[in-house]
């Protein structure tokens, strides 16, 4: 039971999905031909078989996301191919992954959730890259990736990237104060990428999902002129806001004077600080005017907006157990928050943030960006390119039989795969996306016994991956031999 402000017991209730508003089975296209092809078969780069080329290229890669270059092309003609087309001028960061944005945004359909968050990326000092330059720690050399992936906000499923921007940390050189000021700011990557992905279309809601990172008043004034709404965490628990009733006060003190709306639980994972619990949570609500900063840069002395009324929602938890820091999370939101309901809602919206993170580790981990041993910046970054599109292809697929497990495998899965996984796996029933999945794992190494829970995306793909390479064997003999 949901609890109202109004109410005198705050029940607790556990989080559930909301309805349903997109379909993971209709944007994921697991065939690697089509999905190459829909991708990068718009991509101008110059010279259409350059672009035929990226296709194919996009296939090897999708048949074998973690194995290096050589071992996706196999093939002496094809790893040169693949070298020649990340050498050329025209194939850059952009070019490759623009077409899959614009198909992204015109995907959305009601309420999108544009989770965004930076990927640092670090290649080994040593290595002579031609136009790296220095990452965060100094140890090691790499770019950053800004990202923008949408994400339904009805069930959470992943339907693309709507934008992303590539660049480098520029070291900040020493200057006076006034100097400063006119400097470019890493933080204004936010608001690039806000103005990239632009407004939503008609009679769809666009809410910008972002962690302590984007808590800046320009990142609003950003979201304000594209017609956006958000949910930002919040950074500055000691600004002054002005409250309700035009007193000027920190948002740590007006949190404290606000009633507690209702409680929920919520599981949280265990890790080396924390062992597993279920964390009981109080929700605050008020309103806050959030003025803008004294110092006033060129944009927003151009946006003119004096301020901004928005909510804050905070989220604590009561009785954390001895030794371990309770959860507080303090959102800020454009949205309307008229009830716990609508409370709760825009938490869980926040809660999804998690998803970029997956895709983060599927760009390094499942596709082993960092390991490619390139020797030039402007290769790497085009190869980035056509990596974030892969993994986002490798999140779908994992995320597929758990969103939709009992949808039949066979309106889905090509027909050969099927056929080609039952022999394999000794006439196993898969007769569902998550029968095909699990056995598609199971060839990957995954044991499917009980208490081993749902397979990852690593063993996936590696089932995949021998699923791919029984097939092309199969075909090859047909061929030969009838």
């Amino acid at each position: 039971m949901v609890t109202g402000r109004d109410t005198a017991s705050k029940d607790v209730y556990s989080i559930k999905s909301l309805l349903q508003g997109c379909s993971l089975v209709a944007i994921c296209e697991l065939d690697v031909n089509r999905w190459a092809e829909l991708n990068f078969g718009t991509c101008d780069l110059g010279d259409a078989r350059r672009t035929r080329r990226a296709v194919k290229v996009a296939r090897l890669m999708a048949e074998h996301p973690d194995g290096s270059t050589p071992a996706q092309c196999e093939r002496w003609a094809d790893l040169k191919a693949a070298y020649r087309l990340f050498d050329c001028d025209e194939v850059t960061f952009t070019t490759l992954a623009e077409p899959h944005w614009q198909q992204t945004r015109k995907q959305a359909r009601r309420t999108v959730l544009l989770i965004g968050d930076t990927m640092s990326t670090h290649f080994e000092f040593r290595r002579q890259i031609e136009g790296m330059k220095q990452a965060r720690n100094g140890s090691a050399r790499g770019f950053l990736l800004h990202n923008s992936m949408m994400v339904c906000a009805a069930s959470g499923e992943i339907i693309g990237l709507a934008g992303q921007e590539l660049f480098y940390r520029q070291p900040a050189p020493k200057q006076t104060s006034f100097q400063r000021k006119k400097r470019e700011r890493e933080s204004e990557v936010w608001g690039r990428v806000i103005d990239l992905v632009g407004p939503p279309p008609e009679q769809t809601r666009y809410v910008h999902v972002f962690d302590r990172g984007a808590d800046n008043f320009e990142v609003f004034c950003h979201l304000v002129e594209q017609r956006s709404d958000w949910v930002i965490r919040a950074a500055q628990m000691h600004r002054a806001v002005t409250d309700p009733d035009g007193q000027r006060v920190s948002v740590n003190d007006l949190l404290a004077q606000q009633p507690v709306w209702g409680t929920y639980e919520l599981e949280v994972r265990g890790s080396f600080r924390s062992p597993q619990r279920t964390a009981r949570l109080e929700v605050c609500v008020a309103e806050a005017i959030l003025p803008r900063p004294k110092r006033m840069t060129p944009y927003l002395k151009q946006v003119g907006l004096e301020e901004i009324r928005q909510s804050v929602i905070e989220v604590r938890e009561i009785d954390a157990p001895a030794g371990v820091d309770p959860l507080r999370w303090v959102l800020w939101t454009s949205l309307p928050v008229p009830s716990f309901a609508a409370a709760w809602r825009v938490i869980e919206y926040y809660e999804r943030r998690w998803l970029i993170e997956e895709f983060h580790k599927a760009i390094k981990t499942g596709c082993r960006l960092e390991s490619r041993q390139y020797l030039k910046s402007q290769r790497l970054e085009a190869l980035a390119g056509m990596m974030s599109v892969l993994g986002v292809r490798l999140v779908q697929m994992k995320m597929l039989a758990r969103s939709q497990p009992d949808h039949p495998a066979e309106q889905v899965v090509p027909k050969v795969w099927l056929e080609m996984l039952r022999v394999l796996r000794k006439g196993s029933k898969i007769d569902t996306l998550r029968e095909f999945f699990r056995q598609l794992a199971g060839l990957g190494g995954h044991l499917l016994r009980t208490g081993d829970g749902e397979p990852g995306w690593l063993t996936i793909w590696c089932g995949l991956d021998k699923l791919l390479l029984a097939i092309r064997g199969y075909e090859a003999m047909r061929k030969r031999y009838g």
